[in-house]
Protein backbone atom coordinates (compact mmCIF):
# COMPACT_ATOMS: atom_id res chain seq x y z
CA UNK A 1 0.00 0.00 0.00
CA UNK A 2 1.49 3.20 -0.79
CA UNK A 3 1.93 5.63 1.71
CA UNK A 4 0.24 8.86 1.88
CA UNK A 5 2.05 12.43 3.20
CA UNK A 6 0.43 15.71 3.65
CA UNK A 7 2.99 18.49 3.79
CA UNK A 8 1.53 21.70 5.29
CA UNK A 9 3.91 24.69 3.74
CA UNK A 10 5.45 22.13 1.51
CA UNK A 11 6.66 24.99 -0.83
CA UNK A 12 8.62 26.32 1.62
CA UNK A 13 12.38 25.33 1.70
CA UNK A 14 11.96 22.81 3.85
CA UNK A 15 9.14 21.64 2.34
CA UNK A 16 10.60 21.60 -1.28
CA UNK A 17 13.30 19.27 0.67
CA UNK A 18 11.07 17.09 2.34
CA UNK A 19 8.76 16.64 -1.06
CA UNK A 20 11.69 15.46 -3.10
CA UNK A 21 13.02 12.76 -0.53
CA UNK A 22 9.39 11.72 0.52
CA UNK A 23 8.84 10.99 -3.05
CA UNK A 24 12.06 9.10 -3.34
CA UNK A 25 10.93 7.15 -0.79
CA UNK A 26 7.44 5.84 -2.26
CA UNK A 27 5.50 8.42 -0.48
CA UNK A 28 2.29 9.72 -2.26
CA UNK A 29 2.69 13.71 -1.44
CA UNK A 30 0.11 16.54 -1.03
CA UNK A 31 1.27 20.33 -0.69
CA UNK A 32 -0.45 22.30 0.87
CA UNK A 33 0.64 25.94 1.01
CA UNK A 34 -0.33 29.84 0.12
CA UNK A 35 -1.67 29.90 -3.50
CA UNK A 36 1.26 32.72 -4.06
CA UNK A 37 3.49 30.44 -2.68
CA UNK A 38 2.10 27.26 -4.87
CA UNK A 39 2.64 29.64 -7.91
CA UNK A 40 5.93 30.58 -7.32
CA UNK A 41 7.26 27.45 -6.37
CA UNK A 42 5.55 24.98 -9.20
CA UNK A 43 4.96 20.98 -7.51
CA UNK A 44 6.08 18.29 -9.40
CA UNK A 45 3.26 16.65 -11.51
CA UNK A 46 3.13 13.25 -9.63
CA UNK A 47 2.15 15.73 -6.33
CA UNK A 48 -1.14 17.00 -5.20
CA UNK A 49 -1.13 20.60 -4.46
CA UNK A 50 -4.00 22.61 -2.12
CA UNK A 51 -4.03 25.95 -1.63
CA UNK A 52 -4.71 26.92 1.90
CA UNK A 53 -4.55 30.07 4.37
CA UNK A 54 -3.72 28.99 8.01
CA UNK A 55 -6.06 32.84 8.83
CA UNK A 56 -8.50 31.70 7.18
CA UNK A 57 -10.75 28.60 9.05
CA UNK A 58 -13.01 28.07 6.27
CA UNK A 59 -9.51 27.83 4.09
CA UNK A 60 -8.34 25.38 6.33
CA UNK A 61 -11.25 22.72 6.30
CA UNK A 62 -11.63 23.32 2.30
CA UNK A 63 -7.90 22.13 2.11
CA UNK A 64 -8.38 19.01 4.02
CA UNK A 65 -11.86 18.35 3.02
CA UNK A 66 -11.74 14.86 0.67
CA UNK A 67 -7.75 15.11 1.80
CA UNK A 68 -8.11 10.88 2.11
CA UNK A 69 -6.56 9.01 4.66
CA UNK A 70 -3.34 9.44 5.43
CA UNK A 71 -0.34 7.89 6.76
CA UNK A 72 2.13 11.23 7.70
CA UNK A 73 1.22 14.72 8.08
CA UNK A 74 4.04 17.61 8.22
CA UNK A 75 3.48 20.98 9.33
CA UNK A 76 5.92 23.54 8.25
CA UNK A 77 3.81 26.36 8.49
CA UNK A 78 4.66 30.00 10.01
CA UNK A 79 6.61 33.11 9.87
CA UNK A 80 8.30 35.72 11.58
CA UNK A 81 7.40 39.19 12.94
CA UNK A 82 9.36 41.91 12.74
CA UNK A 83 12.49 41.40 15.17
CA UNK A 84 11.60 43.89 18.26
CA UNK A 85 11.08 44.18 22.25
CA UNK A 86 8.12 42.69 23.28
CA UNK A 87 7.50 46.46 24.75
CA UNK A 88 7.25 47.87 21.27
CA UNK A 89 5.35 44.80 19.58
CA UNK A 90 1.92 45.76 18.60
CA UNK A 91 -1.18 43.95 19.37
CA UNK A 92 -2.20 43.54 15.60
CA UNK A 93 1.53 41.98 15.40
CA UNK A 94 1.25 39.76 18.37
CA UNK A 95 -2.10 38.26 17.02
CA UNK A 96 -1.12 38.15 13.44
CA UNK A 97 1.98 35.56 14.66
CA UNK A 98 -0.38 34.04 17.28
CA UNK A 99 -3.01 33.52 14.23
CA UNK A 100 -0.84 31.89 12.05
CA UNK A 101 1.84 29.91 14.11
CA UNK A 102 -0.23 28.44 16.64
CA UNK A 103 -4.13 28.84 15.81
CA UNK A 104 -2.89 27.52 12.76
CA UNK A 105 -1.08 24.75 13.79
CA UNK A 106 -4.60 23.87 16.19
CA UNK A 107 -7.07 23.97 13.27
CA UNK A 108 -4.60 22.02 10.63
CA UNK A 109 -3.93 19.62 13.78
CA UNK A 110 -7.92 19.54 14.26
CA UNK A 111 -8.38 18.79 10.36
CA UNK A 112 -5.79 16.17 9.84
CA UNK A 113 -6.21 14.13 12.63
CA UNK A 114 -9.52 11.94 11.32
CA UNK A 115 -7.31 11.28 7.93
CA UNK A 116 -4.50 10.05 10.12
CA UNK A 117 -6.81 7.95 12.26
CA UNK A 118 -7.74 5.58 9.51
CA UNK A 119 -4.39 4.45 9.08
CA UNK A 120 -2.82 4.73 12.38
CA UNK A 121 -0.84 7.55 11.03
CA UNK A 122 1.77 9.66 12.44
CA UNK A 123 1.67 13.85 12.66
CA UNK A 124 5.38 15.78 13.04
CA UNK A 125 4.84 19.60 14.07
CA UNK A 126 8.21 21.89 12.97
CA UNK A 127 8.55 23.86 16.04
CA UNK A 128 11.86 26.20 17.08
CA UNK A 129 14.68 26.09 19.61
CA UNK A 130 13.11 29.63 20.26
CA UNK A 131 10.09 27.73 22.13
CA UNK A 132 12.34 27.20 24.96
CA UNK A 133 15.46 28.67 24.16
CA UNK A 134 13.76 32.29 24.50
CA UNK A 135 16.22 34.75 22.61
CA UNK A 136 15.15 38.55 22.68
CA UNK A 137 13.77 40.05 20.14
CA UNK A 138 11.95 36.82 19.11
CA UNK A 139 9.03 37.14 21.78
CA UNK A 140 5.67 36.43 19.38
CA UNK A 141 7.06 34.21 17.55
CA UNK A 142 8.78 32.23 20.26
CA UNK A 143 5.44 32.31 22.39
CA UNK A 144 4.11 30.44 19.51
CA UNK A 145 6.55 27.86 19.03
CA UNK A 146 6.27 27.31 23.25
CA UNK A 147 2.55 27.05 22.23
CA UNK A 148 2.70 24.17 19.19
CA UNK A 149 5.33 22.28 21.55
CA UNK A 150 2.83 22.10 24.16
CA UNK A 151 0.00 21.50 21.46
CA UNK A 152 2.22 18.70 20.62
CA UNK A 153 2.29 16.99 23.49
CA UNK A 154 -1.29 17.06 24.25
CA UNK A 155 -2.02 15.82 21.19
CA UNK A 156 0.03 12.74 21.65
CA UNK A 157 -1.85 12.27 24.69
CA UNK A 158 -5.32 12.53 23.68
CA UNK A 159 -4.68 11.00 20.12
CA UNK A 160 -2.82 7.48 21.42
CA UNK A 161 -2.76 4.78 20.48
CA UNK A 162 -4.30 5.31 17.18
CA UNK A 163 -1.81 8.82 16.31
CA UNK A 164 1.88 9.38 17.27
CA UNK A 165 2.52 12.83 17.74
CA UNK A 166 5.79 14.24 17.94
CA UNK A 167 7.85 17.70 16.80
CA UNK A 168 11.25 18.87 15.80
CA UNK A 169 12.39 22.11 16.97
CA UNK A 170 15.42 23.23 14.70
CA UNK A 171 17.82 26.00 15.00
CA UNK A 172 18.14 29.27 12.59
CA UNK A 173 18.23 27.39 9.15
CA UNK A 174 20.11 29.70 6.34
CA UNK A 175 16.89 29.92 4.34
CA UNK A 176 14.29 32.64 2.90
CA UNK A 177 12.42 31.69 6.66
CA UNK A 178 15.08 34.50 8.36
CA UNK A 179 13.85 36.87 6.34
CA UNK A 180 10.02 36.37 7.26
CA UNK A 181 9.19 32.77 6.08
CA UNK A 182 8.55 31.76 2.43
CA UNK A 183 4.99 33.17 0.82
CA UNK A 184 4.95 36.28 3.86
CA UNK A 185 8.62 37.32 3.77
CA UNK A 186 9.46 40.58 5.43
CA UNK A 187 12.04 42.84 3.83
CA UNK A 188 11.91 44.87 6.52
CA UNK A 189 14.69 43.42 9.04
CA UNK A 190 18.15 43.28 9.72
CA UNK A 191 19.92 40.13 8.47
CA UNK A 192 21.48 37.83 11.01
CA UNK A 193 25.06 37.74 11.83
CA UNK A 194 25.08 33.55 10.59
CA UNK A 195 28.63 33.61 10.78
CA UNK A 196 28.73 34.71 14.72
CA UNK A 197 25.58 32.00 15.05
CA UNK A 198 28.02 29.66 13.04
CA UNK A 199 30.82 30.05 15.69
CA UNK A 200 29.04 29.91 18.81
CA UNK A 201 27.48 26.63 17.33
CA UNK A 202 29.28 23.36 18.63
CA UNK A 203 29.20 21.72 15.27
CA UNK A 204 30.66 24.86 13.39
CA UNK A 205 27.62 25.84 10.88
CA UNK A 206 24.15 26.71 10.60
CA UNK A 207 21.61 24.19 9.86
CA UNK A 208 20.31 23.46 6.23
CA UNK A 209 16.83 21.93 5.33
CA UNK A 210 18.17 18.73 4.67
CA UNK A 211 19.44 18.64 8.62
CA UNK A 212 15.59 18.75 9.11
CA UNK A 213 14.15 16.70 6.52
CA UNK A 214 15.72 13.61 7.76
CA UNK A 215 14.58 13.68 11.70
CA UNK A 216 11.51 14.41 10.01
CA UNK A 217 11.40 10.97 8.08
CA UNK A 218 12.09 9.39 11.16
CA UNK A 219 9.73 10.45 13.08
CA UNK A 220 7.10 9.50 10.39
CA UNK A 221 8.15 6.17 9.85
CA UNK A 222 8.63 2.68 11.47
CA UNK A 223 11.79 3.58 13.41
CA UNK A 224 9.85 5.85 15.30
CA UNK A 225 6.84 3.56 16.30
CA UNK A 226 7.32 3.73 20.24
CA UNK A 227 8.00 7.76 20.20
CA UNK A 228 5.64 10.03 20.51
CA UNK A 229 4.83 13.13 22.78
CA UNK A 230 8.58 14.49 22.03
CA UNK A 231 10.21 17.05 20.92
CA UNK A 232 13.30 16.46 18.62
CA UNK A 233 15.99 19.19 18.73
CA UNK A 234 18.10 20.13 15.59
CA UNK A 235 19.97 22.69 16.55
CA UNK A 236 24.00 21.18 16.18
CA UNK A 237 24.40 21.00 19.88
CA UNK A 238 23.62 24.88 20.79
CA UNK A 239 20.98 24.12 22.66
CA UNK A 240 20.85 21.19 25.27
CA UNK A 241 17.73 20.52 27.46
Amino acid sequence: MTRRLAILGGAGAIGRVLTFRARTEGWRVTVLDLAASLAAHPAPPDVIVRPVDLSDPGSVSTAFDGIGPLDGFVNLAGFMSPRQRLADTTLAEFDDVMTCNLRGAFLAAQSALPALQARKGAMVNVASGLGAHARPGFGPYAAAKAGMISLTKTLALESAPDVRVNAVAPSVLDTAFLRGGEGRARRDQAPLDLDAMAAATPLARIATPEDVVGPILFLLGPDSGFITGQVLWINGGGYMP
